[in-house]
């Protein structure tokens, strides 16, 4: 599914096209996970704001309809649309998008082109809310855990984060409620980095591997953000451009090959329903 870094490119692909762009109208398709919570022809006349992320959600601010264009309380009233990729969705912005396909589920249409959401298996979501601060998108948003390159979350809250937890520290970085983005490629990577085991419990990390699990965690978000993200199947940027990050992987994916630093067979696991790649020599509990 599209992480934290795939979420980061699209946003960066699509916010300058749509800054200043007013709303025209919106189409919908099949139904998303959660219905839209507006009349959709109540989107046209807004002026898009500067595209936010927060963990894999997208926020599209949309300034209040001018008084002349309003019909509606809800039509004036502030707030954005939240997007989420779900599973398998990506999007796609362009001046000529052609005909909507069978998987094509939503579209916005502005004055300088139209965004539209492909989702195959339709886990994603298009949602409006008053705010991002306000419900629904607020109470979606409130578990997520730090964004991984946030000055506040230093090693040492980090770590103390990590005591508070008796699971597999694989498991606690795919929760997303102490540090967002480390999906499971890139969870899978990162312990590979830091060397260690993705089944150790977190309480169980003492506070100099923490230390270099929340730099590895960094370093590897980085790189998948330079090349683009990882495309496995569905994914591409708001251009209709893949990721690359795939084809750096160092143990994931790589069940039975030679590892690339001590020439052991990588191994895989199940954890938490998520197929585990690592390392038993390079990577100790």
């Amino acid at each position: 599914m599209p992480e934290m870094p795939e979420v980061e490119v699209t946003r960066r692909t699509i916010a300058d096209g749509l800054r200043g762009a007013r709303v025209l109208g919106a189409r919908l398709g099949k139904p998303l996970r959660w219905p839209l919570g507006c009349r959709p022809e109540t989107l046209a006349g807004r002026e898009i704001g500067d595209v936010a992320r927060r963990g894999k959600y997208l926020w599209l601010p949309l300034a209040a309809s001018s008084p002349a264009s309003a019909d509606s309380h809800e039509t004036s009233a502030a707030g954005g649309l939240l997007l989420h990729l779900g599973m398998s969705g990506s999007l796609g912005f362009s001046a000529d998008p052609g005909p909507a396909g069978p998987h094509d589920h939503f579209d916005l249409v502005t004055t300088r082109g139209t965004l539209r959401l492909r989702d195959p298996r339709r886990f994603g979501a298009v949602l409006w809310s008053g705010g991002i601060d306000v419900l629904p998108a607020a109470n979606l948003l409130a578990r997520l855990g730090h964004e991984p390159f946030d000055g506040a979350l230093t090693p040492q809250r980090f770590h103390e984060a990590l005591k508070q937890r008796r699971t597999a520290i694989k498991n606690v970085l795919l929760s997303g409620n102490v540090i967002v983005g480390a999906g499971n490629i890139y969870a899978c990577e990162a312990l590979f980095r830091a060397g260690i085991d993705p089944r150790t419990r977190s309480d169980r990390l003492s506070r100099p591997r923490a230390e270099r699990l929340l730099g590895a965690v960094r370093d590897t978000l980085a790189r998948a953000l330079e090349v683009g993200g990882s495309t496995l199947r569905d994914f591409r940027d708001g251009h209709g451009v893949g990721g690359e990050f795939q084809a750096e992987a160092a143990v994931y994916g790589r069940a039975g090959e030679p590892c690339l630093r001590c020439g052991a067979a990588v191994r895989k696991t199940v954890q938490g329903q998520r197929a585990t790649y690592y390392c038993r020599g390079c990577q100790r509990r």
